[in-house]
């Protein structure tokens, strides 16, 4: 060790043999901090691979969150994201669903959005013009390349904080994204995952061959699947049929008094 100093620049903590009980003087020499890092015995083995496992988490991507409200509503024949079925705004539901989970909320939306929401959250303007869901996400990433983002469509009412939980939890990072399956057939939901900054690339170069498919990229990319305990939680709203449905169900899930 001592001929092989030179490699030895940062080292995060020391692990001791039973026989080992003193650090070594030229280690302590060269790193005066030494008594500041972390000491194992080898026989440590779940307090070391937490340690490791903290160091990891440490330099994971932070997460954002993408609330996908500038969808032009067609079907619905009103905005989506301005729906009130939680006492508030779908989009300012959502949005506050994502918090405890990101570090930062933004609400995607279309240029000349920008002046009709009335929300404490920012706004991210699509920079990449008439791409539906597929440009909102370039442009979070454009905006912050080196970021994880939480996708999330505003028209999905029934979706839980234990859900969300479960996505994050179950997230890998050395995937594009993490994405749910409503079962382990089924395509993967783009509208509701975690995009990795690596999908950035591999987005844009869907683009160029003319692809501007979320779900496409999610199925011929290396992702992470999961699948809901309660797959309705995934049921989106795009018609006024499917709102009155999702609205009887809430009222029938409500407590009552």
């Amino acid at each position: 060790m001592e001929r092989k100093l030179e490699k030895i620049s940062d080292p995060q903590a020391f692990i001791f043999t039973e026989k080992g009980k003193e650090l070594y003087s030229f280690l302590k020499e060269k790193f005066p901090e030494w008594e500041k890092l972390p000491h194992f015995n080898e026989r440590q083995i779940d307090e070391v691979v937490q340690f490791f496992k903290n160091k990891i988490n440490e330099n994971l991507p932070r997460v954002n969150g993408l609330v996908l409200a500038g969808g032009k509503s067609q079907r619905m024949g009103r905005d989506k994201g301005g729906l009130v079925l939680h006492e508030k705004a779908q989009r300012e539901y959502t949005a506050e669903m994502l918090a405890p989970f990101c570090d930062q909320v933004f609400i995607s939306c279309r240029k000349e959005q920008v002046g009709e929401f009335e929300t404490g959250f920012d706004l991210l303007p699509d920079t990449f013009i008439d791409l539906g869901p597929f440009g909102a996400i370039l442009s979070a990433f454009r905006a912050n390349p080196n970021a994880a983002w939480l996708v999330v469509a505003c028209d999905l009412p029934l979706l839980q904080k234990e859900t969300l939980n479960q996505l994050t939890a179950g997230r890998n990072p050395d995937k594009v994204a993490t994405a749910f399956r409503t079962n382990a057939e089924a395509f993967p939901e783009p509208l509701i995952a975690i995009w990795e900054p690596k999908a950035y690339q591999i987005l844009l170069q869907f683009l160029s061959k003319g692809i501007s498919c979320p779900r496409k990229v999610l199925i011929n990319s290396d992702i992470e699947s999961l699948i809901p305990p309660e797959p309705e939680v995934l049921t989106n709203v795009n018609t006024p049929e499917e709102l009155e449905s999702v609205k009887s169900r809430l009222h029938d899930a409500a407590p009552k008094h």
